[in-house]
């Protein structure tokens, strides 16, 4: 009974390194709670410190998903396992996402979990990861609107679980999916009230693919 518990705890743990919070102390000290929309996420660096501090943080928050998933639940157990490996790989996976999202090491104040979880859904999901990087950028480069592409991307990994999964929806990969689609909606309602008010941030050097095709 112990090990779920401690490898859990563990993943949370790793899940509340915050890449926002390292990058700004290796850049001297940048908070990003104190930056545009006051996330620790990859796009607002983007957004506010530009494309190399974004890109540092969106390495080590991809990392610690997959450390968390792979790593944490592969370690020695302390005795007779509960769950089986890849049971505990689902649980791991859901703790180091919240662990991003409400990080005690930052008051509470994380991330919207979308590297961290990209990490974790390469790991344990590999073939539907690119289906879902596919569908994100596809729809950043059409309508530039980087939260509509997350969620555009956790509708997609719902789908690929209910049409290729054995048993669908009602499999660990299923309860998983939906869970995190849930913490994705969640983390973006702000995000989702401006897109039905039609006022969003977007990301306009992104749309590629309207500026080609209104040529």
């Amino acid at each position: 009974m112990i090990d779920p518990v401690w490898q859990t705890a563990l993943a949370y743990l790793i899940g509340t390194i915050m890449g926002g919070q390292i990058v700004g102390w290796l850049r001297g000290g940048v908070d990003l709670r104190t930056q545009g929309s006051g996330n620790l996420g990859a796009t607002n660096a983007l957004r506010t410190q530009g494309a190399r501090f974004a890109v540092g943080v969106l390495a080590i928050d991809v990392i610690k998903g997959v450390v968390a998933s792979v790593v944490v639940p592969a370690l020695p157990g302390l005795g007779e396992p509960l769950l089986d490996r890849r049971q505990q790989a689902y649980l791991c996976g859901v703790a180091v996402a919240v662990g991003h999202c409400y990080p005690i090491t930052a008051g509470f104040r994380g991330g919207k979990g979308v590297a961290t979880l990209a990490g974790v859904f390469g790991a344990l999901m590999g073939a539907a990861l690119p289906w879902m990087l596919a569908g994100f950028a596809l729809v950043v480069m059409l309508t530039g609107y980087v939260s509509l592409a997350t969620l555009m991307s956790a509708l997609i990994a719902v789908l690929i679980v209910t049409c290729f999964s054995a048993a669908g929806l009602f499999s660990d990969a299923g309860a998983f999916t939906l869970a995190m689609t849930a913490l994705v909606v969640w983390k973006h309602r702000d995000n989702l009230r401006r897109l039905l008010a039609g006022n969003e941030h977007r990301f306009e050097k992104a749309m590629v693919l309207r500026r080609w095709h209104s040529r």
